[in-house]
């Protein structure tokens, strides 16, 4: 089976993101396809390489990361939101006068044509957070 995923909630105000990246996990170990997660809303903050957490806390950023770079998964920021929420690359934050970037390896901004492109693609999309 081929999935797509999209992620609404913040990495750490939220069980959404926890949630989305083990059943990633396992969909993997047993030998299906995540195509791309989407991060939307809140979401967004999945995408940022500027959380610091406690030392015994699961840095979910960089989980995403990993598990993109292992198992070639397409991890999509929404533009819009990250906007709103200061998560930028390299080109957005040029485009938009700041002097850095923010996003995390593996992530990439893009539209709302990704999310739906996913579910075009894909035989499930599942929804993660309100």
């Amino acid at each position: 089976m081929k999935y797509a995923i999209l992620v609404n909630e913040g990495p750490y105000q939220h069980q959404a993101s926890d949630t989305a990246y083990q059943f990633c996990k396992a969909a993997i170990e047993r030998g299906h396809e995540v195509f791309r997660a989407f991060f939307y809303h809140d979401g967004v903050h999945n995408g940022s390489r500027f959380p610091v957490p406690p030392q015994d806390d699961r840095n979910i950023p960089v989980q995403w990361s990993e598990l993109a770079a292992a198992h070639d998964i397409d991890l999509v920021v929404c533009i819009a939101a990250a906007q709103r929420r200061g998560i930028l690359d390299e080109g957005e934050a040029q485009r938009q006068g700041k002097d850095g970037d923010n996003i995390a390896p593996g992530f990439r901004i893009s539209g709302l044509g990704q999310l739906i492109e996913a579910g075009i693609q894909c035989d499930r999309l599942l929804v993660f957070g309100d």
